[in-house]
This record gives structure tokens, C-alpha cells and sequence, in this order.
């Protein structure tokens, strides 16, 4: 199955879950460069508080990018541009945080998110998101509650890091 597109989904649904973030949504027309885009097109781009995605986006790419800006500390923010950054511990917060962010997504959701991640070639040492959630995640849980990303049910606060 392919993963699930930005054309797939109502993308008013990505712009409010973004707007609790401050975050922006711009879209690119399907033939333009996506500005901030890292890893380049069709996969979404960072640049400030703005996320860049076009019609052939993965939502999971969009997710992770929204993550990353989420997971970043205020002078990362303050100067993003294309390059997200970050290490190790924040990576795991990114990939645990976009799969608990993709319940907001009516069309994705977590079995989803699980599906689209393997898909693209996540990789997790016990084989699939899934598994790495399930079972492998308490360093990532950890890391998202100490910097109050997500609460002690592991629920989204929707709050940046600080």
C-alpha cells in the first residue's frame, strides 16, 4: 500500500493541528521545489515557523518535520532553515511524538502512521514502529516528558519546547 499523501487527506486538518503549534502551512504547486525541504522533494520543508509540503508529501514527512520544530529548543527555532537538527534522543521524541500527533489526522492516525513509517524505511531494532512503540520507547517518553511535550499519560500538550 502507498503511504497516504497530503492529497489524501483535508489539509485543514494539518493547518489547525500546526496552528496549536504556531506553526504555518504553505503549500507548493505539484511541478515547484518545496523551500526547507532536506531530504528534497516530494518530502516537506522547514524554514522558520513555516511548514512547506505539496500535494505528493507523505503526511508521515510532514508530521516528522512538525515534530522536529515541536522537539527543537528556542534558538534552533529561531534559526531554522531547511536543516532541523538534533540528535539521538530528540530523533526518538520526533518519531514517537508524529505518532501520537497522527490521531489529529482523521485520514492517517497511529495504525497508520505505523504502516506509512515502516513503508518508508524507518528503522527500529525491534523491526517496526510499531513494536519500537509498543516496547522500546521509554528513553523517547522520557525525553518528550521532561520537556513537557507530552504529559504523564502520554497525551500531546501542544506546547513547544522551551
Amino acid at each position: 500500500m502507498p503511504v497516504l499523501l497530503c492529497s489524501d487527506i483535508n489539509i485543514k486538518h494539518l493547518q489547525q493541528l500546526l496552528g496549536r503549534y504556531d506553526m504555518t502551512l504553505k503549500t507548493v504547486a505539484h511541478d515547484e521545489h518545496i523551500p526547507g525541504s532536506f531530504w528534497q522533494p516530494p518530502e516537506a520543508g522547514l524554514i522558520g515557523h513555516t511548514l512547506y509540503v505539496r500535494d505528493d508529501t507523505p503526511v508521515h514527512s510532514a508530521l516528522h518535520e512538525t515534530c522536529h520544530y515541536i522537539c527543537m529548543d528556542q534558538q534552533r527555532r529561531d534559526d531554522l532553515d531547511t536543516d532541523a537538527g538534533g540528535g539521538y534522543e530528540e530523533e526518538n521524541g520526533v518519531c514517537y511524538l508524529q505518532i501520537l500527533l497522527s490521531d489529529q489526522i482523521p485520514e492517517m492516525g497511529r495504525e497508520r502512521m505505523f504502516s506509512d513509517m515502516d513503508t518508508w524505511g524507518y528503522s527500529f531494532r525491534l523491526g517496526s514502529s510499531k513494536a519500537w512503540f509498543d516496547n522500546d520507547a521509554e528513553d523517547a517518553v522520557e525525553w518528550l516528558q521532561q520537556y513537557k511535550l507530552i504529559d504523564k499519560k502520554r497525551s500531546p500538550t501542544f506546547l513547544l519546547r522551551q
